[in-house]
């Protein structure tokens, strides 16, 4: 089947129309005539339709041409994109080792802080322990409250503990240098009061008869004082001086009259020779 292009058609239908108006004014033709007409009229009508299909072919040509350097734009545009694309998936990946690598160093920072906190309390929590120790604390001892330092204490309980063992010559020793190391200790009354009663144990009498008079004249308000009195005539009777343990036990009975140790005294002054 013949296909004549659209922009072709109207030339054709114009060519028509001039052949047939000629043929009704020119009249009759022979036949050879006509077939001459029909041949140069079939002759144009193909040069026309190669031209149109030429033209067609053309145009389709320069639309796929166009069409390719379209798609090539696009391709080119495309792989400008992925190439932006990537660009920046790269620079994310930077962005996100970086952000890592931070993370990481904060972690690391976090534990470094974590750890300096930690030495810092142990270092303090150690200084306050030496401070401590060294530092006066408030002591209550036979009803009387006083400071000391926590050497002396140390060094006290440690002298009374051979007493209670009992190991009274050690004793007797431990309690003699704490009274020497510490002539001012708030300890020295209770000391001395146990040092009088680790010498009258060792039978050492002429010392226990001094250092429960020390006691006696150092703190004569101390609550023990009637019990060294009471201790100290017993050393005197040991050393058969009775003149000296009467008065002493007179001076108790006098002074401390409600004291237990004033009843055991007015007992032990009735048995003593005259």
């Amino acid at each position: 089947m013949l296909t004549i292009s659209k922009r072709f058609a109207p030339i054709l239908c114009g060519l028509l129309a001039c052949f047939s108006f000629n043929l009704a004014h020119a009249g009759l033709f022979d036949d050879e005539e006509a077939r001459k007409a029909i041949l140069e009229l079939r002759a144009r009508v193909e040069q026309n339709r190669q031209a149109a299909e030429a033209q067609d072919v053309e145009l389709k040509r320069s639309i796929s041409k166009a069409l390719e350097d379209k798609t090539l734009e696009d391709n080119v545009n495309a792989a400008a994109l992925r190439r932006s694309l990537l660009d920046l998936q790269n620079q994310i990946e930077s962005f996100r080792a970086e952000l890592a690598r931070l993370r990481g160093q904060d972690e690391q920072l976090a534990r470094d802080v974590a750890e300096m906190r930690r030495r810092q309390q142990d270092l303090a929590q150690g200084v306050e322990e030496r401070v401590r120790r060294f530092e006066p604390t408030n002591v209550q001892l036979d009803g009387r409250e006083f400071m000391a330092d926590p050497t002396e204490r140390r060094d006290f309980d440690s002298a009374f503990a051979l007493f209670k063992k009992p190991d009274y010559a050690a004793a007797a020793s431990a309690l003699a240098d704490f009274v020497k190391r510490y002539p001012q200790t708030g300890y020295l009354p209770t000391a001395l009061f146990w040092l009088g009663n680790a010498e009258y144990a060792n039978k050492d009498y002429r010392d226990a008869v001094l250092h429960f008079r020390n006691m006696m004249t150092a703190a004569p308000d101390h609550p023990k004082v009637p019990e060294a009195a009471l201790a100290m005539a017993n050393s005197q009777i040991e050393l058969k001086d009775t003149r000296a343990a009467r008065k002493t036990l007179e001076d108790l009975i006098k002074n401390y009259p409600q004291s237990e140790a004033a009843v055991a005294a007015k007992e032990r002054l009735a048995r003593l020779p005259r």
